[in-house]
């Protein structure tokens, strides 16, 4: 234990030495995390407080584009501008003035009924009911189209959505008209209600719950997991720094003079880096606390949930020792693991889901993420923040955790060893 303890108080000593990387290593993910969530949030706000103006032609000025309109009014996603000429909306549109313009097309409610009417005839006739002559005498009705013109730098995501909603309100509005149709063949008096067209099936969030009230994750809730996690990976760097620094300064040759395993040396950093990891976690938290409301986020929740979070840390913690180590042992110069080691991080949190989704990514990149500790510690950062989870519903990730730190470890140690042998 003696030994321990000096070796961790050595490693003390050379972070005390170079205050600017541990001021670095403190204030950075602060900056980080603030700027990466105001970015978000902004983002989320826009998406659900902000309309969005769009463009609409309506060459119809019938009761289909009315109820058109009324639908794109109600969604309180967009806000309506009415346009003279579908040219002059497209110019605004294609020189990004505005995302979308919808062109409603001439005649789109009559010729609807009509093509309605003439299905419902010759249903009816199918049937025995109604006139043949009535089934023969209506016009053949091409079919319409309403145009979007999207501006080029519209996200996909966005396009699909708007197409979606759209669709769905017409096939509606084709719905309600087949039914007026069939109510007035079938009954004497129009204003019987044969058919409702209320929606039968309709949909309902259910969110997680705690202490018996509704729960919404936030922003702050996504991003201080992901973005704590990746500033606990990213002290990589100098501790591979300090153990290449130690092998090219000589340091390393005067411990082995010493009666002290390597395991005892790797003991030391570890004590040292884990006391550094937990420190920005608990700054992270902090920021999300009591900084976070004071510039408009959302104020990040920890309630009951401390103690899960610590333990997650930790593991995570020794996950990024072990391989810092590791890639101090094998690195022969600073050049080798300063840049290796940023990279790799940056490597690690893209598959592991930091920056975008896992779910979002191509099939590969989905299996390809489970071998990242940064997705096995994010999981479990979301098990605890989003889902309410218990010590037993993240063990198996705390388990990935310690046993990627474990062989990182021992491979450490066997290249030392084969490294120094005689």
């Amino acid at each position: 234990m003696h030994k321990l303890l000096a070796s961790a108080y050595k490693e003390f000593l050379l972070l005390k030495r170079d205050f600017g990387s541990v001021i670095i290593l403190f204030v950075m993910p602060l900056v980080l995390i603030i700027t990466i969530t105001l970015i978000q949030d902004s983002t989320f706000k826009t998406i659900e407080n902000t309309q969005i103006p769009i463009l609409v032609v309506d060459n119809d000025k019938g009761e289909v584009a009315k109820t058109m309109l009324e639908g794109l009014q109600s969604s309180e996603a967009f806000e309506i501008i009415m346009s003279a000429t579908e040219a002059e909306a497209k110019d605004l549109v294609f020189g990004g003035d505005y995302q979308l313009a919808v062109i409603i097309p001439t005649h789109l409610t009559s010729d609807l009924n009509k093509k309605v009417n003439n299905n419902v005839d010759n249903l009816l006739q199918n049937f025995g009911i109604g006139s043949e002559s009535n089934a023969s005498e209506q016009p053949e009705v091409t079919s319409k189209e309403v145009r979007l013109y999207f501006d080029p730098a519209t996200q996909v995501s966005f396009k699909n959505s708007v197409k979606n909603g759209i669709d769905k309100m017409i096939s509606k509005i084709e719905m309600k008209t087949i039914y007026t149709s069939f109510q007035k063949q079938l009954s004497e008096n129009p204003d019987d209600v044969i058919f409702k067209t209320d929606n039968f099936v309709k949909f309902k969030e259910i969110l997680p719950k705690k202490d018996n009230e509704e729960f919404i994750p936030n922003s702050a809730q996504h991003n201080v997991p992901a973005w704590s996690l990746f500033a606990i990976f990213f002290i990589i760097v100098p501790l591979s720094i300090n153990i290449v620094k130690e092998k090219s300064q000589g340091t390393f040759v005067r411990l082995r003079t010493n009666p002290v395993s390597y395991a005892t040396v790797l003991g030391g950093k570890t004590v040292v880096y884990l006391a550094v990891c937990l420190i920005q976690f608990a700054l992270m938290l902090a920021v999300g606390v009591f900084v976070f409301p004071k510039i408009g986020l959302p104020t990040l929740d920890v309630s009951g949930r401390l103690p899960l979070l610590f333990v997650v840390s930790i593991f995570a913690g020794l996950a990024a020792i072990g391989l810092g180590v590791l890639i101090g042992t094998i690195a022969k110069t600073q050049e080798q693991s300063a840049p290796f080691g940023a990279t790799f991080v940056v490597i690690l949190a893209a598959i592991g889901g930091v920056w975008v989704p896992v779910f979002i990514m191509p099939k590969f990149m989905q299996v390809l993420s489970n071998i990242s500790p940064m997705n096995w510690g994010l999981n479990a950062y979301y098990d605890v923040f989003l889902r309410n989870g218990s010590l037993a519903s993240i063990l198996p990730e705390l388990a990935l955790l310690l046993l990627f730190f474990i062989v990182t470890t021992l491979l450490s140690i066997f290249f030392n060893e084969k490294k120094h042998a005689v």
